[in-house]
Order: C-alpha cells, then sequence, then structure tokens
C-alpha cells in the first residue's frame, strides 16, 4: 500500500511539471504566431509614451522665487 501512494505521489508531481510545460508551448507559440501583431502594439506604445513625455516637458515651466 505504501508502494501505491509513494507511486501515485509521483505521478500527480509529474503531471504538474507537463502541464507547465505544454502552458509553456502555447504561449510560445501564440507568441511566435502573432509576432508581427506583438510588435506593431508596441511600437505603438513606445512611441506614444515618447511624444508624451514630449508634450510634458514643454508644459513645464521653471518659475524663479
Amino acid at each position: 500500500m505504501n508502494r501505491f501512494r509513494r507511486l501515485m505521489n509521483r505521478q500527480v508531481y509529474g503531471i504538474g511539471i507537463i502541464e507547465i510545460i505544454l502552458i509553456l508551448v502555447v504561449i510560445i507559440g501564440l507568441v511566435l504566431i502573432f509576432r508581427n501583431q506583438i510588435e506593431a502594439i508596441i511600437q505603438s506604445a513606445f512611441s506614444s509614451i515618447s511624444s508624451d513625455a514630449g508634450e510634458i516637458t514643454r508644459d513645464i515651466t521653471v518659475s524663479s522665487p
């Protein structure tokens, strides 16, 4: 009976690792499939951030006391 319990514990642990590996494979596959779209979104976000940063620095004025 103890041998059966140890065997079951090993199998349950192995299933968790397999699930994690499968999830990583799916995520990597999705990234590879949608690579161009992801790059376009990131490029758009960075250009928006840089243009907004330029507006913020123009709006700041240094006043002397």
